[in-house]
């Protein structure tokens, strides 16, 4: 599914150079579920943006579903964000004029589906995380909880290949967290393939897999594999 080979990401401001990844290999495989942690300035967010096609690597490898992303142009990583990857962010990002039935549809429309399928699309995902009876309803009329879940359901309604998901239960009480992740672990469940960013051990704990970065270096991974080259790299 993901497979990343040697990965480095440096930014540059001025004179100063700050190196977020340093030759960090990685695979994660269709249906698994991992959780990236680390403190600020670790390169689990560098890492997340790379894989979601959001931002580019200095050097390495990086494959999706099979499909080399490295010399891709960037009219072809559009194309393979609104394919093949669902975004899920810590502001959930609803547009906050439309309902949350309109907000769930917004990446079919311009995925050139018709109106009758994304009505049904859209209704199936609202459905999927429990927000039928607030279809109807403006994001300031919910709770941030439900804002999340709204936010998921956007993220999923195209069946991408794989979910990302930054700092998603960061606004949240627990409680509300609670019902986000329960919604994430249903998806994984089903099958989806999911890359959660948190900072909270009680959240990456409903991950099947936690990777730890730490100054741009992975120096453990739950599943046995990479720390051990990444920490002596």
């Amino acid at each position: 599914m993901i497979v990343v080979r040697d990965v480095w990401k440096t930014y540059r401001t001025g004179q100063v150079e700050f190196t977020a990844l340093k030759g960090i290999d990685l695979d994660i495989a269709a249906g698994e579920f991992t959780a990236i942690m680390g403190p600020s300035g670790s390169g689990k967010s560098t890492l997340m943006n790379i894989l979601g096609c959001l931002d580019r690597k200095d050097r390495g490898t990086y494959t999706l579903n099979g499909t080399s992303i490295t010399d891709m142009t960037p009219n072809e990583l559009a194309q393979i964000r609104n394919r093949e990857i669902g975004f899920v962010f810590q502001s959930f990002n609803l547009l906050p004029k439309l309902n949350l039935l309109e907000n769930v549809e917004l990446p079919m429309i311009y995925a050139d589906i018709n109106r009758r399928e994304r009505n049904e699309r859209a209704h199936e995902a609202l459905q999927m995380v429990g927000l039928i009876p607030w279809a109807k309803h403006r994001p300031n009329e919910i709770s941030g909880g439900q804002k999340q879940r709204a936010a998921i359901a956007r993220a999923v309604v195209l069946h991408p290949a794989l979910l990302l998901a930054d700092e998603p239960t960061g606004n949240l009480d627990s409680q509300s967290a609670g019902e986000v992740m329960k919604v994430f672990t249903h998806l994984n469940q089903a099958g989806s393939t999911i890359v959660l960013i948190t900072h909270e051990p009680e959240i990456a704990a409903y991950a099947s897999r936690t990777v730890t970065f730490r100054d741009g270096r992975i120096i453990f991974d739950t599943s046995g594999l990479n720390a051990p080259c990444q920490e002596g790299a």
